[in-house]
């Protein structure tokens, strides 16, 4: 493996911010039920962190959104759950006076595997992109703070994680 990814029970290193959330996973002979956001989650619902909107992605094995270019956001934070497939999704930290200033935090995601099934909250100010690791295309909900506002959507030359390396570790083989 080119790089190290997090799952749920390996939380090394977080960056400052970054919350993971274990979903509640109702499974019977009728299929799955899987709790993605509920008001009682006060580590990633609340005053500071409202709920705004919700939207879903779908994007093709061996994709990563904007390759040479992070996401990040000034005002929005953003909450990823992978609902199908499976996506790593990368967090970098350039805010100046955070204690985990250019820690690169790679998350391996997915329903098919318990400690895959989480939510991670995105700080506001971190970079961030995501690659769909998975043969088949990965689906991607998101329930950010705030509305889409396209003056707070920002995009960052990509100068520290090779997507490549990503794709070698998990869709060459």
């Amino acid at each position: 493996m080119n790089y190290p990814y997090l799952i749920f029970s390996n939380q090394n290193n977080l960056i400052d911010g970054v919350v993971l959330r274990k979903l509640i996973i109702h499974k019977d002979p009728t299929g799955t039920l899987v709790e993605t956001l509920r008001t009682d989650w006060q580590d990633v619902f609340g005053q500071e962190m409202p709920f705004a909107m919700q939207y879903f992605s779908v994007t093709p094995s061996g994709i990563a959104r904007d390759e040479d270019k992070w996401h990040v956001h000034k005002y929005q934070e953003d909450r990823f759950i992978c609902a199908k497939g499976r996506i790593v999704v990368a967090v970098y930290d350039p805010r100046e006076k955070s204690r985990t200033k250019d820690n690169l935090n790679l998350f391996l995601m997915g329903p098919e595997k318990d400690e895959e099934m989480f939510m991670v909250v995105i700080p506001r100010e971190t970079y961030h992109g995501f690659m769909v690791v998975s043969k088949e295309p990965g689906y991607l909900l998101n329930f950010p703070t705030q509305l889409y506002n396209p003056e707070d959507e920002g995009r960052v030359q990509n100068d520290i994680l090779k997507w490549q390396k990503v794709r070698e570790d998990f869709l060459s083989k």
